[in-house]
């Protein structure tokens, strides 16, 4: 096999020619998804035939290795990206096929009536620990449906569910965008885990307190800052402890968890002086079962109680008059508490996920888990080199089948078979399903790795970065507007990184800058891309019955997006000189 070696400028003089050669098959997959509203595989499709068109024309890479790389780029969509994601929402949907989650968002429920404090449970603890084990608008779908059934307007309900999938993104999916963002650019995982968790936990603090005054405005802030601090400042710490000291795989689901406790614990010793109502009544004390059925119609499932939280009959508002003594555990309308023994059942999926992991981390297992179950491999049909003259580290690929993330789950979902006691045949009943479910997205996710594998083996990405670096350090700018514009064209952070993650390292490289900052900066800020997506918008509009309302979601979000956007950029800035101290 000959060696091929990577070309930055392969139209001999011309870099800007081939910079916009190179992005041609990026700029084909925004046209496609932003303008035409093409479907995702399609878009990503036709990007990955482009770029492989480009590579053997312009770049000259070789037929065979093209056909190879983009082979890998398949193998690594499927593992470990689409390991995890399978085996994550296969967990979920476990616990929807039971009565259990039912009695978690019961649970919920019964803690308060106050919109202004479920919007912080629901949209955002809850939600993160949704997006930590399922991501790709699962819960999106599940807590605008749990808010519209506590009483909040559907319209809003998609709203504040939207803006909440952001700060927990970068980490979702049990770690699925930073593991890619690993895997494509070469920095080990921990240094780009440590890196994002020193960026997402900002809006952390911020998403809460925004949630709130979308609930209620000024005066929602002014009477419930406590519970939106107190719920955001855990969250943030306990994220950034995890990302950088334990383990990427459950940061979201160590940082959600604590952050449901402290806003609990706070419950008992403080509450709002008021909540606000609507014309209507209160929702009743029994209000739990609309939560339950309206819970298990945003998994799926038609629920005639879903229809009856649509009219607005029973509504808490976010303008109306205020009554004494809101937000207090089990009062103010608020449904009855399950049993501790349901409240245990209903959190055990949680709660053996993190004490597999946890095993999984011990020395001793780790150990044996990466000896007994683990190997690097070169993938055949690949010899590159990159204009360094040193091989190109995205050949050489690492296979975890023990200790990966997508196993640890499997597991987990097997002791929660046996746990819920639901029968082995039904477990694979339930398997098949998520796999049907999620057909579509294993063909758009695999499609977009290879699209990835493809720029970057040939050496387009390398062309890209080194015509972006041009710009010098305004590229710092540059970057997290990159990430964002990823994210809200493809709906996927794991996409995103994917595409973008090599072009970043390289154009940093050039111009200068951390090739760490850069690449965990796409990552950061392309979460704030997705409450913009198209399929987050489709999502979240059929979750609460309002479907075709896409473009007046999007044009409420579009602001917050934005302005959240300015704010991370900045922080980028600062970290590549004033705050250059944070990066690792």
């Amino acid at each position: 096999m000959t060696t091929f070696h990577q070309i930055v400028d392969p139209l001999g003089g011309s870099l800007a020619v081939a910079a916009l050669l190179a992005a041609l098959p990026l700029i084909l997959l925004f046209v496609l998804l932003g303008i035409f509203r093409t479907k995702a595989w399609k878009a990503a499709v036709s990007s990955l035939a482009l770029s492989m068109v480009l590579a053997v024309v312009v770049w000259q890479m070789p037929v065979e290795q093209t056909l190879s790389a983009t082979a890998a780029g398949v193998f690594y969509g499927f593992f470990p990206i689409l390991w995890i994601l399978i085996n994550a929402l296969w967990v979920y949907k476990l616990t929807t096929a039971t009565r259990w989650f039912e009695v978690l968002g019961t649970t919920i429920r019964s803690i308060s009536s106050d919109l202004r404090i479920l919007v912080i449970l629901i949209a955002f603890c809850f939600g993160a620990l949704l997006e930590a084990l399922a991501g790709f608008g699962a819960p999106v779908a599940i807590t605008s449906a749990m808010l519209m059934a506590a009483g909040m307007k559907p319209l809003k309900s998609a709203t504040v569910s939207l803006l909440a999938n952001t700060a927990p993104v970068a980490f979702g999916a049990m770690g699925s965008p930073v593991i890619a963002l690993s895997g494509v650019t070469g920095i080990p995982l921990a240094t780009v885990s440590a890196m994002a968790g020193r960026q997402t936990p900002f809006l952390a603090l911020i998403v809460p307190l925004l949630l709130v005054f979308i609930v209620d405005g000024k005066r929602g802030v002014r009477q419930t800052w406590p519970a939106a601090v107190v719920g955001g400042v855990v969250f943030a710490v306990v994220q950034f402890l995890t990302s950088n000291y334990f383990t990427v795989e459950l940061t979201d689901v160590t940082a959600s968890i604590a952050a449901i406790g402290a806003v609990l614990v706070l419950l008992r010793v403080w509450k709002p002086a008021t909540v606000a109502i609507d014309d209507g009544p209160e929702v009743p004390a029994d209000g739990a079962a609309e939560v339950a059925a309206l819970t298990s119609h945003a998994a799926g499932t038609q629920s005639a109680a879903g229809t009856g939280a649509h009219d607005g009959a029973t509504h808490l508002a976010t303008r109306g008059p205020a009554v004494p003594g809101a937000g207090s555990a089990g009062g103010d309308g608020a449904a009855a508490r399950p049993s501790p023994r349901e409240i245990w059942m209903a959190v055990a999926p949680y709660l053996v996920i993190i004490a597999v992991f946890s095993l999984s981390q011990i020395p001793v297992v780790k150990s044996w888990l990466t000896d007994a179950g683990g190997f690097s491999f070169r993938w055949p049909g690949l010899d590159v080199v990159g204009p360094n003259g040193k091989p190109v580290s995205s050949q050489t690929m690492r296979f975890d089948h023990l200790k990966a993330t997508g196993t640890l789950l499997l597991i987990s979902g097997l002791i929660t078979l046996a746990l819920y006691r639901i029968p082995f045949r039904a477990g694979v009943r339930i398997y098949g399903e998520t796999l049907t479910m999620l057909r579509w997205t294993i063909l758009t996710v695999s499609s977009v790795l290879a699209l990835s594998f493809v720029m970057n083996l040939s050496g387009e990405t390398g062309t890209l970065g080194v015509a972006l670096a041009s710009a010098g350090g305004i590229f710092a700018l540059l970057s997290p507007v990159l990430g964002w514009i990823g994210v809200a064209l493809t709906g996927s952070d794991t996409s995103a990184n994917s595409l973008f993650g090599q072009l970043q390292v390289t154009a940093a490289s050039h111009a200068g800058l951390s090739p760490v900052l850069m690449a965990a900066s796409n990552s950061s800020a392309g979460v704030l891309g997705k409450m913009l997506s198209l399929q987050n918008l489709a999502v979240a509009a059929a979750a609460v019955g309002l479907d075709g309302s896409e473009s007046t979601l999007f044009r409420r979000l579009l602001g917050w997006s934005i302005g959240l956007l300015v704010l991370l950029t900045l922080l980028v800035v600062l970290q590549t000189n004033v705050l250059s101290w944070m990066v690792p």
